[in-house]
């Protein structure tokens, strides 16, 4: 079923319309919301109630667009406000936990040889450590445009930013993560 279908189910207050988004969006929005709070629990948590939010709110949803970035702008919104509170209130751990460690299972080729496998995961973690370190907005941004795929346009409305903020933090993130990079290796 495409998503415009199970909108108009869940329009009708059919729920097997939102069991249906849970499915196909869950993974990639709990890695999503993970990659800008570094924690799975929080992750979950941003991702079930973006969920909620969407049954909630699903007639205001335009059915001429598509659903993905809608859904995800909710998400990375969710995660940023997250991070922000733990931002006050606790720094993020340095070092890799166990959750973080199954993702790279995601992430890593069956097929390279042992090298390979060992370089990559040591970049992997280098750059999971430098995007940790990045303030909040610009981890955002970066997890926005570079892993979920979304549009400038769509980060300007998700963020409520304008585009030249948006593309500064993008700049400065990339040059940050760069040279954080650059200097670990």
């Amino acid at each position: 079923m495409d998503d415009q279908v199970t909108i108009s189910h869940l329009k009708r207050g059919d729920l097997g319309g939102l069991e249906s988004l849970v499915k196909r969006y869950q993974a990639r929005a709990v890695h999503t919301a993970y990659l800008i709070l570094h924690d799975r629990s929080l992750a979950e948590d941003v991702v079930q109630t973006a969920f909620i939010k969407v049954a909630e709110h699903v007639r205001q949803f335009d059915d001429t667009r598509p659903f993905a970035p809608w859904f995800f702008r909710i998400v990375a919104n969710d995660a940023l406000k997250v991070a922000k509170q733990q931002q006050r209130i606790l720094p993020l751990p340095d070092e890799v936990d166990e959750p973080t460690a199954h993702l790279a299972e995601w992430l890593v080729d069956p097929g390279p040889e042992p090298e390979q496998v060992f370089e990559r995961e040591e970049m992997r973690r280098l750059i999971l450590r430098a995007l940790r370190s990045l303030p909040p907005e610009q981890r955002t941004v970066v997890v926005m445009r570079y892993f979920v795929d979304m549009p400038l346009s769509d980060m300007v409305s998700a963020t409520n930013r304008p585009l030249s903020t948006i593309k500064w933090w993008l700049r400065d993130a990339r040059q940050r993560l760069r040279r954080m990079i650059h200097e670990a290796t």
